[in-house]
This record gives C-alpha cells, sequence and structure tokens, in this order.
C-alpha cells in the first residue's frame, strides 16, 4: 500500500513558507468558511477522489489538513492510492497554532 508522509505544525508550516506547494483542506465547505489556513484549497473528503486531479498534478507537494486529523488521514491514503507521491497529512486545524482567515 502506497504511503503518506505525516509531519507536525512547524514543519508543515515551515514548508508553506519556503517552498512551492498546495495547501489542501479536505473538511466541508461550512467549515472552511468557519475559518481555514491561508492559501487552503477546499477538495472536501468525500469528493477527493474525483476532484483533486482539478487542482493538483501527482508530483506537487501537498500539505492536507482537515478538523482534527481524521479526514485529513483518509484523504491523503486515498491520494497516495492514487498515485499522488508528495504527501504531507500535518493534522487538524483545531489544534494549528498559527493564523487562520476568518
Amino acid at each position: 500500500m502506497k504511503r503518506f508522509n505525516q509531519i507536525g505544525y512547524v514543519e508543515a508550516k515551515k514548508m508553506m513558507d519556503t517552498i512551492e506547494c498546495k495547501i489542501i483542506d479536505v473538511r466541508t465547505k461550512e467549515e472552511f468558511e468557519e475559518g481555514y489556513i491561508d492559501g487552503a484549497i477546499l477538495v472536501p473528503l468525500d469528493i477527493v477522489d474525483k476532484e483533486i486531479e482539478k487542482v493538483a498534478n501527482k508530483d506537487e507537494t501537498l500539505l492536507v489538513y482537515c478538523r482534527s486529523g481524521v479526514r485529513s488521514k483518509q484523504a491523503s491514503q486515498i491520494m497516495a492510492n492514487m498515485g499522488y507521491k508528495n504527501i504531507y497529512e500535518f493534522g487538524g486545524i483545531i489544534d494549528w497554532p498559527f493564523d487562520i482567515v476568518m
């Protein structure tokens, strides 16, 4: 089974600030509208298998999060199974220690 990388919040923030990557939020539209990480692209878990190809190619670096870290792991595994190579799952926005867009 293909795998994805799990990283912490500090490492995720450092990647966001220093390399070209896409931030993928796999929560619902309603959750996203309550606050999200700046630059995040909403691709809800229930449609990630159909929609991710519209926003990212398989070689791009993807940073994936949700509310608590459960859905982001599920979505990351789906993407890994689809052939995405550079997936970094970093948990949930509820514990994100940096700024969010409200």
